[in-house]
Formats: C-alpha cells, sequence, structure tokens
C-alpha cells in the first residue's frame, strides 16, 4: 500500500472512529474498555516495533483491532511487502464491520468474535501490537472469570486474581497465539506494575518471556482523553529470560526519547513488590522495619451505598423527623476541610461546615412505622428510588444500618493531586466523635501505641505531626497513580510506610519500649 493510498484510508479511519464513538455513552465505552488509541501513539509504537524488528517480514495480530489503528500505523512503518499477514479480531460488530470494510483488499483479515474464545492459528504471529480492551473486574461475569482462569491455568499454569481486568487476561492468553522469538507490544494501564492482582502478570514477564522494555508515561499525560488510566506500553518476545538479564525501564515522554530510564536486573524485578519504582532509585527494603500497619489498624472509611440517602444536613434531618439517636456525626469530604485539626463541639460533633450526619438505625421497619411515622415515610421514599436494592445494601439487615466504622484519631486521605510539588495526600487529626465515610483512610492506634496515647493523651498532637512529616516520595512509592496525576493509597499500602519516625516522636516523651517491648 503506497503512502498516499495509506494516509487516505486513515483520514477515513479516525472519521469512522468519530462516528463509532459517538454512538455509545462514555459509561457504554467504559463498559466495554473501548478507548481509541491516538494516531501519533500507534505510529509511534509501529515505528519502534520496525526498529527492533528491521527487515524480519511480518506476520501481524491485533486481538482488538477496533477500526484498525495499529495496522494503518503498521501499514505507514513497515514497507508494503514487509507485511505478509495480518489479522485483526474485534468483539464489537460495528468496529468489526467497519475495520473488514476500511481495510478490504489490503491485507488485513479481520474475525467477529471475543478473542478470549478463538483456537490460536496453526501458523502463529512473530508481532503482536495492540491496545486491549480496559474492562474492570466488576463487568466481567463470574462465568466468564471462571472460563478464563481456566484457560490461564491449562496454557501457562498460572493462577491469577479475580480481581484483575480483562487486559491482563488478553495478554496472557495471547502467548499460544505467538511464534517462539515473537515480539509483543502491548499499550496497558499501568497499574498492573504495583497492584496485588498485577503478581500474575509480573510474574509472567520475569520468568515465561524475555522483558525488553517498559516505559511508562508520565501521569498528567493522560494518552486516552476519555479514560482516568496511566498508561504503559511493556515489550517482550517470546523466549525464556537469559542468565542475568536487564530489562530497560523508561518514564515520560515519548518511548524512542524518554526522559529517564534505567536497566533493571530480572531479580531485582522478581523481588519488588513495585514496579513504578524504577527507573528511579528503588525504594529501601522495609522488610523487618516496623511500618504503620504494625501501630495502627488501617481501614477504608465506611461505604454508605448512597451518601446522598445516608448523609444529611441538621436540617435535612429536622424536616424529614428523623429522630437524632439513629444520626451519628460524619465528616465531609476532605475538600470542605479548611484546617487538618478537626475540633469537637461539645456534643461531639465536628465543628466544621458543611456539619453533616449519618443515618444508622437498627430497629425494624414495623416499629419505625408504629413509632416515627415521618422517619418510616423518608425509608419509604428511598425504597421508591431503589435504593435498598442496590449492591452494598442488600447485603445489610437491615438495609438502612451501617458497617461498623467508630470514630477514628487520625485520617489519611484516600486520593489526591500532585501539584506545583504539593503533598498529594493529607493526615488529618480527628479530635471529634465523627466517623468518616470512604474518601478516607482511618488509622486506630494499636497495641504499644494505643496504651501509650491512653496513659499520655499530650502524645497525639506528637503523633499528628510525626504523620505529617511523611514526605510526598514516601507515599507515592507505595501508592498507585493515575492518569491526570491522580494518585490513590489502599489501606495495605498505607501500612507499608515505615513507623520509626512516628515512634521516634513518641519516645521522646515517654520511654515506650520498656513499657511494651514490641518496639525494640
Amino acid at each position: 500500500m503506497g503512502i498516499t493510498a495509506s494516509h487516505s484510508i486513515e483520514e477515513r479511519r479516525q472519521q469512522e472512529q468519530t462516528r463509532l464513538d459517538s454512538l455509545k455513552t462514555p459509561a457504554e465505552r467504559n463498559k466495554w474498555g473501548q478507548f481509541a488509541t491516538p494516531p501519533e501513539l500507534a505510529l509511534s509504537l509501529a515505528q519502534y516495533a520496525h526498529t527492533l524488528m528491521g527487515n524480519t517480514p511480518v506476520r501481524f495480530l491485533d486481538p482488538a483491532i477496533g477500526t484498525g489503528s495499529f495496522f494503518s500505523a503498521l501499514s505507514q512503518a513497515f514497507g508494503p511487502k514487509d507485511i505478509t499477514a495480518a489479522t485483526g479480531i474485534e468483539l464489537d460488530p460495528l468496529f468489526a464491520q467497519t475495520a473488514a470494510t476500511l481495510w478490504e483488499g489490503r491485507g488485513l483479515h479481520v474475525i467477529k468474535g471475543d478473542f478470549t474464545k478463538q483456537h490460536p492459528p496453526v501458523q502463529p504471529f512473530n508481532l503482536v501490537l495492540t491496545n486491549p480492551p480496559y474492562v474492570r473486574h466488576h463487568h466481567l461475569a463470574a462465568e466468564d472469570k471462571d472460563r478464563l482462569k481456566a484457560q490461564l491455568m491449562r496454557s501457562l499454569q498460572l493462577d491469577i486474581s479475580g480481581l484483575a481486568g480483562l487486559y491482563c487476561y488478553f495478554l496472557l492468553l495471547c502467548h499460544d497465539w505467538m511464534e517462539q522469538q515473537g515480539l509483543a507490544i502491548w499499550l496497558i494501564p499501568s497499574e498492573f506494575m504495583d497492584v496485588n492482582y498485577g503478581v500474575t502478570l509480573r510474574r509472567y514477564l520475569t520468568e515465561h518471556v524475555t522483558l525488553l522494555h517498559i516505559h511508562r508515561f508520565c501521569p498528567t499525560d493522560v494518552q486516552f482523553t476519555d479514560a482516568l488510566v496511566s498508561s504503559a506500553v511493556v515489550v517482550f518476545r517470546k523466549a525464556p529470560p537469559p542468565a542475568a538479564h536487564a530489562a530497560r525501564f523508561s518514564f515520560a515522554g515519548p518511548i524512542e526519547h524518554p526522559q529517564t530510564e534505567a536497566q533493571v536486573p530480572l531479580e531485582t524485578l522478581r523481588r519488588s513488590r513495585k514496579w513504578t519504582q524504577f527507573p528511579g532509585t528503588p525504594t529501601v527494603n522495609h522488610t523487618g522495619e516496623l511500618t504503620l500497619g504494625d501501630i495502627f489498624a488501617i481501614k477504608r472509611g465506611l461505604a454508605t451505598g448512597s451518601n446522598s440517602f445516608f448523609i444529611l444536613t441538621e436540617e435535612d434531618i429536622n424536616d424529614r423527623h428523623i429522630p437524632h439517636q439513629f444520626m451519628k456525626p460524619i465528616l465531609p469530604g476532605p475538600r470542605h476541610l479548611t484546617c487538618d485539626i478537626i475540633d469537637a463541639l461539645p456534643n461531639g460533633a465536628p465543628d466544621v461546615s458543611p456539619r453533616l450526619y449519618l443515618l444508622d438505625c437498627n430497629e425494624p421497619e414495623d416499629r419505625i412505622k408504629a413509632t416515627w411515622p415521618r422517619f418510616f415515610e423518608y425509608l419509604k421514599a428511598g425504597k421508591a428510588q431503589k435504593t435498598h436494592e442496590a449492591y452494598l445494601t442488600s447485603h445489610r439487615a437491615p438495609w438502612y444500618s451501617q458497617e461498623q466504622r467508630p470514630p477514628a484519631p487520625f485520617l489519611c486521605t484516600y486520593m489526591g493531586r500532585s501539584r506545583n510539588g504539593k503533598h498529594p495526600f493529607r493526615f488529618i487529626w480527628n479530635r471529634s466523635q465523627a466517623t468518616a465515610h470512604n474518601v478516607y483512610l482511618m488509622l486506630y492506634p494499636t497495641g504499644p501505641l494505643r496504651a501509650a496515647l491512653k496513659a499520655h493523651p499530650e502524645l497525639h498532637v506528637r503523633v499528628f505531626e510525626a504523620l505529617q512529616r511523611i514526605t510526598p516520595s514516601q507515599m507515592l512509592s507505595e501508592g498507585r497513580v493515575y492518569g491526570g496525576g491522580l494518585h490513590k493509597v489502599e489501606p495495605k499500602e498505607l501500612a507499608q510506610i515505615p513507623a520509626r519516625g512516628v515512634l521516634d516522636s513518641v519516645e521522646t516523651y515517654v520511654r515506650i519500649e520498656e513499657q511494651l517491648p514490641m518496639f525494640t
């Protein structure tokens, strides 16, 4: 195919891509995992493939072809006679038909169907270049997860978490479609580098194939304008890794000219829980060192199932005649907190604005109806809105009761953005009797720290100041990052932060080691 013809079809392809995207709402495309690859990025990766393959004749596979963005890019990066075979598989019938029509007579064979249900060909492929569907695990049916897990066990003897997204299954199942020494270039979310459910994928990349390169885009440079996801390019060959192999890790900028890069030994990768620390200086191995998880029980704030129904203002409570014994004070979201120290009013409620309360009642409905008829009307209104049928509420008895999250003296925001060197997370000293919902992590002192705080309440301020001294780099090394520079930290990740600074601040005041030897 000539360059002019290729560009002409590419223009039509982009127009068709825009048309097809407009037929679905963002929520529908999210459920399908359909996020179109920017043409410039597709061409960059195709050119990178050409650099790695040289003049080797290409047998190309894209298991999520879409409208054919990677085939178009490949046709521009390689010579017309270099692509000897090309196959694309597409589940969405509209996209499959469009790709088949666009590339008719151009050498692309389009298969309409689910890649995970296809049988590998007799003659495998030597180049996989793709952006697989980013379908979150909760959009996968239980029977599909069971089928996919069984396929991976048969093919690679690998077990995978049920929390893995569809892209993980795509990458692993594609192993049987590749020839030995074949090259694979995958554009996937970078989350697999850190999360627990990425362990299987990381194991595959260090044990079953030769990992060549992982390039991680800067989180503020979102590759997909309609997806809040930080992306990575994963490049490997289907071949056992050589002894003493090292993989190239790079970060930010284009893959051809990254801002920073390093060679990371395979053994280092196998020992590392988080790969996003590369190509920077690896974080210190905290094995044997006390962490926040050793001195705090760290839990997510409570999930109500419907904040708009269960979290109310004082005015709402009075208007609906809800008995005050069924309302607990709860903190508003972090953006409403102008100070990191929350003082209490005489009744224990937080001295903040807005002042909010959480509906939490264990009384049966017939008693509520007889005793508090106006409150019962509010519950009826919630039922009319199907509030009681939501996942969380339907698993509670009664549905208008809440999980137990007593007030925690210390909190950490769950998400945040890092701009101009600003710390993306906030630690908060909660001196009130307010609980918190799931935009916060709740830190409950345990063991010796709890005993010390009980004996010496004045130590709370020292613990709080020590938590505030935890550096952004410490937090970011344990947390995860999404597109647009959005950072998130889960309870287990926060629990990995070294606790020495907190303990030192306590031990300067009271010799805690003598009282409770856990800290020695």
